[in-house]
């Protein structure tokens, strides 16, 4: 009997070690190692580490209020805002590096627990940080801020030989400011120590306008910050929750403690308005639109620069400071409003909308700032002096303040709701038309600015 010889099949499995089946698998092998979210600039979701790491900053925000309350002068005002640029910067950066890291792996989880242990020492440093408390302060910001940095750069170049250099480059900016941060805290000259870690914070803050250029190592780009920006807006959101809510814990623990007095019921009613107006005025349309905006800009860490990480510092310093206005107004409802409590309504109601008004225009992708928080900030001003010159009692001053607050909410919520103008012009009304002619001869007006400009370009 003859045997013919068997024929290979044709889906046979091939040893060749190849093929897509292969390539997968590498893949898969690849990101199941990874340290990264590896979101491509998609969505990313915050993780209940982050809402943890968040407590620590509850408290830090917390200690700056008392810290202001404790010396309300100029000087006192100027350390403040010191004090809240590092905190700040802390909570910021750590942000950006958990947009690329993934905060479910034990290796990162470490990291941001030893980062959350570095923040707690710096925020409990935060009273006596111009005192003696001052190394303890610096040593826990330098540590985070250079630690943490140093990590994620090994972490994104294993993968991405790029993306590790710019976190190099980051490491470096941090490393540079060091010693003005320990030169300034052994300083016994505390006017010594704030111009020392004033120079450092000028440094850091100039790191993302340079784009941390570093001699021999270059420069970072705009288009190398692939991060999500649904992650980036949620992250500042809850922050400003974060300082919103520690307003309300001081106004209840101060009305807790409170004697009766006559406005007292009043003034936390005010309180608490105004603290819902301010979320309002943000997560109404300012948080929505920022979203969406940097969802879908082309460069989205160009917006992450400059919405998320600049423009929000006024926006939270200003609901810190009105949150110290909240206690000052509980504990003496109608004693006239003094030079101080003046200053501390005024510069955080103008810190507040100022920094929305920034926000809100990069947002919204106009060249204008929104007519509402211009018109608000002049209207502000002229309560300062009101303030300042005729002394009314601090709650009916403050609750002016609430009622600005919601005037520009309703302003707001007017236009981007069929319009205020527009309402009136259907209505036949001559308000509407002179505000509709006026309009239109400044969008005149500014267009032939831009072409004159381009031309002369």
């Amino acid at each position: 009997m003859r045997f013919l010889p068997a024929l290979p099949m044709a889906d046979a499995p091939r040893r060749t070690g190849g093929g897509i089946g292969a390539a997968i698998a590498a893949a898969e092998a690849k990101a199941r190692r990874s340290l990264l979210r590896n979101h491509n600039g998609g969505y990313a979701a915050v993780s209940n580490l982050e809402l943890f790491f968040d407590l620590i900053f509850v408290f830090a925000v917390t200690q700056l209020s008392h810290f202001l309350i404790a010396d309300l002068s100029l000087p006192g005002a100027f350390k403040t805002g010191l004090l809240f640029l590092a905190v700040w910067w802390a909570w910021m950066f750590t942000t950006w590096v958990t947009n690329w890291i993934d905060p479910d792996r034990a290796p990162n989880r470490l990291m941001l627990g030893a980062v959350m242990l570095g923040s707690l020492i710096m925020s409990a440093a935060v009273p006596g940080a111009f005192g003696a408390s001052g190394l303890a302060f610096a040593v826990s910001y330098i540590t985070i801020q250079i630690g943490r940095s140093i990590y994620v750069s090994r972490v994104m170049a294993r993968e991405n030989d790029g993306q590790g250099r710019n976190l190099l480059r980051v490491t470096i900016w941090f490393a540079a400011t060091a010693p003005l941060w320990l030169w300034g805290a052994v300083q016994d000259s505390v006017p010594v120590r704030c111009a020392l870690w004033l120079l450092a914070l000028g440094i850091e803050y100039a790191g993302p306008v340079a784009y941390f250029r570093v001699p021999r190592f270059g420069k970072s780009l705009p288009e190398d910050w692939v991060i999500s920006g649904s992650h980036m807006a949620e992250r500042c959101g809850l922050f400003i929750i974060i300082a919103l809510g520690e307003g309300l814990v001081i106004t209840g623990a101060t009305y807790a403690l409170a004697r009766s007095q006559p406005g007292l019921n009043f003034a936390l009613l005010n309180a608490f308005v105004g603290s819902f107006a301010m979320w309002w005025l943000y997560f109404d349309m300012g948080a929505r639109r920022g979203q969406r905006h940097i969802e879908n800009h082309a460069v989205p860490g160009l917006i992450a620069r400059q919405a998320f990480t600049y423009w929000h510092i006024p926006i939270v310093a200003g609901i810190i400071v009105l949150a110290v206005a909240d206690e000052l107004v509980m504990s003496h409802p109608y004693d006239g409003a003094h030079g101080e409590f003046v200053a501390v309504v005024f510069g955080g109601t103008a810190l507040f909308i100022a920094g929305l008004a920034g926000f809100k225009r990069i947002s919204s992708g106009q060249p204008w700032y929104p007519a509402s928080h211009v018109y608000g900030l002049w209207f502000a001003v002229a309560l300062a002096a009101w303030g300042y010159f005729l002394h009314p009692a601090g709650l009916v001053l403050f609750t002016t303040t609430t009622l600005l607050f919601i005037a520009i909410a309703v302003w707001e919520w007017g236009s981007f709701h069929g319009g205020w103008m527009e309402a009136m012009e259907r209505r036949g009304w001559r308000l509407g038309k002179f505000l509709r002619a006026r309009t239109d001869q400044r969008r005149a007006a500014r267009l032939a600015r831009e072409a004159g400009r381009r031309n002369s370009n």
